[in-house]
């Protein structure tokens, strides 16, 4: 049951995290008329609120970590209010601004939310060592990728059912419900005795080999983050298959939440840094192989979509829980150290936003529009070349770590 109220609890975080990337900039640019250049700058201005505001975040809960319950409703009830909000909002002269107002409510619930979520481990872990740490995080990222899978299909199917327009309104009101939910259910985990370690400082972070899990961090989420971010446009305009975008998203998730008991149970009889040798691989040819895709290659492109997702699930469980065992076995706080984890991890998001939107709308590339072949080619180019290129430089760094010996 702790396990289950974990994943409910990252089900709901979900919702504020790759899926509101994937929507937001046809969201933003079809229902609002905000260009994709200044969605993109109003991504990573936000971030620079995150550069503060992460690491802030992560000193209070293990300033107060008698006050974890408290931040956690207070987490999700910033997640009911947000979600409605944003998704009701009207084009105007205000849309603009009351867009950045209602991202910095709900990226600011998302931080508190996944830094009380990771940085709390040992916390919710049955007992605080390497094994169980895997198995949390199993447990935790089934969960993140269940509401992953729900939050992208949930716009078009809610608009099937008769919800007005592309169903980004009804979006909005489910996610709050169900956000407001999930707070009730998973007040018992947040009672937990907290477990408080040694204070956090840069040096204790080094002797750690934290450093170098939150530098592989941020290279390994540049190219999901690429891809996630066009992937609606790259399914739809470059390859023609809008209509099927819903189902491979799906499909992508799916094969990434059915692979992590599989990477748990290698990470276990191996280690986690091999594991990711194993998957990152898939990853590096599901990018090049989506560079050399025909339009209409519906087949193909679902075979890429189901390699890179379980690939995806790797990465997801792995990195993460690397990060807790060694802030563990150094007896840290992590609460604090995962503020700074969650603020690499979305700059990475905002970093692919900033980079690729405006670059897009400079070479005329509009969302479901006529495109010439120039812009479609400056997509690819974004959508599956760069993120290979990343990718081979994220393995390539993965292969300078410590060698690990498997968890008890």
């Amino acid at each position: 049951m702790l396990y289950s109220r974990v994943s409910l609890y990252a089900m709901m975080l979900a919702s504020a995290g790759i899926p509101l990337y994937i929507h937001l900039p046809q969201f933003a640019s079809v229902e609002l008329g905000i260009g994709l250049g200044t969605l993109g700058v109003i991504l990573l201005s936000i971030r620079l609120i995150d550069l503060v505001q992460d690491p802030l975040i992560g000193w209070m809960a293990d300033r107060w970590p008698q006050a974890q319950l408290r931040f956690a409703m207070l987490a999700a009830g910033g997640l009911a209010i947000g979600f409605p909000l944003l998704f009701s909002l009207t084009p105007g002269p205000q849309a603009t601004i009351q867009l950045v107002l209602t991202l910095i409510v709900l990226f600011t619930a998302y931080s508190l939310g996944v830094i009380l979520l990771y940085g709390r481990s040992a916390t919710l872990a049955k007992q605080p060592g390497p094994h169980e740490l895997l198995t949390l995080a199993a447990y935790r990222e089934a969960g993140l990728l269940a509401g992953v899978i729900f939050t992208a299909i949930a716009p078009a199917a809610l608009a099937a059912f008769g919800a007005a327009g592309q169903g980004y309104g009804a979006f909005g009101m489910a996610l709050g419900l169900f956000a407001l939910l999930t707070g009730l259910l998973t007040r018992p985990i947040w009672t937990r005795p907290a477990y408080v370690g040694q204070r956090l400082s840069i040096r204790s972070l080094a002797n750690a080999g934290a450093f170098r899990l939150l530098i592989l961090a941020v290279l390994n989420s540049l190219p999901v983050a690429l891809t996630s971010t066009l992937f609606l446009f790259f399914s739809g305009d470059r390859l023609q298959l809008a209509e099927y975008a819903g189902g491979l998203l799906v499909l992508f998730f799916l094969c990434a939440g059915l692979s992590v008991p599989l990477w748990t149970f290698i990470s276990q009889r191996t280690s986690p840094k091999q594991t990711l040798l194993i998957a990152m691989p898939m990853a590096i040819a599901s990018f090049a192989g989506a560079a050399c895709l025909d339009a209409g290659d519906l087949a193909g492109f679902a075979l890429i979509c189901a390699a890179s997702g379980a690939a995806l699930g790797a990465d997801m469980v792995m990195l993460p829980a690397m990060f807790s065992i060694v802030l563990t076995k150094a007896n840290l706080n992590a609460a604090a150290a995962f503020g700074i984890w969650s603020f690499a991890g979305k700059l990475a998001l905002a970093l692919a936003a900033a980079l690729a939107l405006p670059l897009l709308e400079h070479q005329g590339f509009r969302p479901g529009g006529p495109n010439d072949a120039q812009a479609l080619g400056v997509l690819t180019l974004a959508y599956a070349v760069l993120p290979c290129v990343l990718k081979t430089v994220a393995f390539a760094f993965v292969l300078t770590l410590p060698s690990e010996k498997p968890a008890p």
